[in-house]
């Protein structure tokens, strides 16, 4: 009994020590895991700190491994050129973007006119395109203007800018615009006031410049604004492989290139939309060369299209170029001539919704500049001349002031082939990527003054004549040996089109409806132009006679 007693307490005392050995176990290891998660912790608030103190010091935060991603991604769900505005605004001008570790995303990006003239022409030659942006764009305009380098773009370059400073060329620029303005563009507005119907005036304008390029690139007339608006397989497609492009240059490479391998997200997109360019470019030219296998050299001369005259031309090897050669070229004049005017109108007639005095000088303009004709037939409908939109001075003065706060072009790529040294201090490495922002130069103080997000066309004019301003400063049609070759043809078609509708409509944007840029290659209205049109009563005009 004594025993029983003895072994039933020392079986207690045992299960008590194993109790208590257990608790403080579990309490050791509670206490450990609590002491982990502290350390964590505290490790999370430092990295979080440490990045966002950097944000001071570089003009974004910089967090480990993937840099200043997080931020650009936030930056491109909104209205991404405001925000790499307000970062250059922060950083003087310049500031060096810090892509993921595993990235090429790395760059330097600047709105500093010093710096832009250093990399347009003062050292042109250190600063081209690069093979990082023919990479990333070769699949849609693969070896053309845009992205070519050296002797290939040289050679482009030289032989579009006789073609496009020989006065053939110009009267047909001239004729098709007028063609396609009256003939289509006017019809469909007037049909959109009789029918009461509000339009997507940015998508119209892109009809017209879309046919109007390809008259030129092509010497084709693909029908976007024919009536009824239809959709053209080739525009679709254009612009969906455009979109796609763009993303590329905010997804680091081995991401987009395994999108591709795997036919994945807009690198599908894109594979398909290129398809459609491609057996357009390709039936064109297939038929073109049918066409001039069987004319005679006298007709053959009468064609004055990009297509025909790069056609007619050797290589330094005396071979006629490759169709992907010339389909290289068409695509890349189209990308330069279709996006860029049309989206410079949408936004132009943007602004002048909420600039009524702007649109009153522009149409006093427009007056003065008819009362000089020696007869006016108001029975006859009102056909600006050549000389006419020469001499509209306030107009092109509001055309460059909705470029400058609104390029067509937001931002462009360069790369650095040797050492250098920006004039503001900035040291670039070789292999560097430089971007410089012409959206944010439009809104930097220190360019434009105080007033400089003000749409203010008056700063353009001397005693009421348009004066230009430095290609450095007002950087919508690039600079130095890469200034923009259609030029005086976009200000002219922009001039053109913009007073045909203004002296004829009233131009009213439906209320409410939201606008803000899209992220693509050029600034598309990310939801459209939404409009509604009322016919001007000629007795407006009495006051300006």
């Amino acid at each position: 009994m004594i025993d029983s007693i003895a072994n039933v307490t020392s079986f207690f005392s045992h299960s008590s020590n194993h109790l208590d050995g257990n608790l403080l176990s579990r309490r050791f290891f509670f206490l450990r895991d609590v002491q982990i998660l502290e350390l964590l912790l505290a490790s999370v608030v430092f990295v979080v700190i440490r990045s966002l103190r950097q944000e001071k010091r570089h003009g974004l935060p910089v967090w480990p491994v993937l840099g200043m991603m997080p931020s650009l991604m936030a930056g491109v769900r909104t209205n991404t050129y405001e925000w790499i505005t307000n970062v250059l605004r922060r950083q003087n001008g310049t500031f060096r973007f810090r892509g993921p570790c595993f990235s090429s995303l790395n760059c330097v990006v600047t709105a500093d006119p010093r710096n832009v003239e250093y990399l347009l022409k003062t050292k042109f030659s250190n600063f081209p395109k690069g093979q990082y942006f023919h990479d990333t764009v070769r699949d849609l305009l693969g070896d053309g203007i845009f992205s070519a380098d050296d002797e290939i773009w040289q050679r482009q370059r030289k032989t579009a800018s006789i073609e496009f400073h020989s006065t053939k060329l110009r009267k047909l620029i001239r004729e098709s615009l007028f063609e396609l303005v009256h003939a289509r563009l006017l019809p469909v507005l007037e049909n959109a006031v009789t029918n009461s119907s509000s339009i997507d005036l940015q998508d119209i304008l892109l009809r017209l410049t879309f046919d109007n390029v390809c008259m030129i690139a092509f010497g084709v007339d693909p029908g976007c604004l024919r009536p009824g608006l239809p959709e053209i397989p080739f525009a679709r497609a254009f612009e969906d492989a455009t979109e796609a492009t763009v993303m590329r240059f905010v997804t680091p490479t081995c991401v987009w290139k395994a999108m591709r391998f795997l036919d994945l997200g807009t690198e599908k997109k894109l594979k398909i939309s290129i398809k459609g360019v491609d057996e357009f470019a390709e039936n064109v030219i297939r038929t073109r060369k049918k066409e001039l296998s069987t004319q005679t050299d006298d007709i053959k001369k009468q064609r004055l299209d990009l297509l025909t005259v790069f056609m007619r031309l050797k290589d330094d090897h005396g071979q006629s170029f490759s169709d992907k050669f010339l389909r290289d070229i068409c695509v890349n004049f189209i990308l330069a001539g279709r996006d860029t005017s049309s989206v410079a109108l949408s936004w132009f007639f943007w602004l002048l919704d909420s600039h009524p005095t702007v649109q009153e000088k522009i149409l006093a303009e427009i007056c003065s500049i008819i009362k000089e004709r020696q007869e006016l037939d108001s029975k006859e409908p009102m056909v600006f001349r050549p000389e006419e939109i020469k001499k509209m001075n306030y107009l092109h003065a509001a055309i460059s002031e909705a470029l400058r706060l609104y390029p067509s072009v937001p931002v462009d790529h360069k790369e650095v082939v040797e050492d250098d040294i920006f004039p503001d201090g900035t040291e670039l490495k070789k292999g560097t990527k430089v971007i410089y922002a012409m959206y944010a130069m439009g809104r930097m103080e220190a360019i434009w003054g105080k007033d400089c997000r003000e749409f203010k066309p008056e700063r353009w004019l001397r005693e009421s004549r348009f004066m230009s301003e430095s290609a450095y400063k007002f950087t919508a049609f690039n600079g130095g040996p890469r200034l923009c070759l259609g030029k005086d043809f976009a200000y002219y078609q922009m001039k053109f089109a913009a007073a045909s509708v203004l002296y004829r409509y009233h131009v009213t944007v439906v209320k409410d409806h939201p606008v803000i840029p899209k992220f693509a290659l050029t600034m598309y209205m990310k939801h459209g132009l939404k409009v509604n049109l009322l016919k001007r009563d000629m007795s407006e005009f009495q006051k300006y006679f």
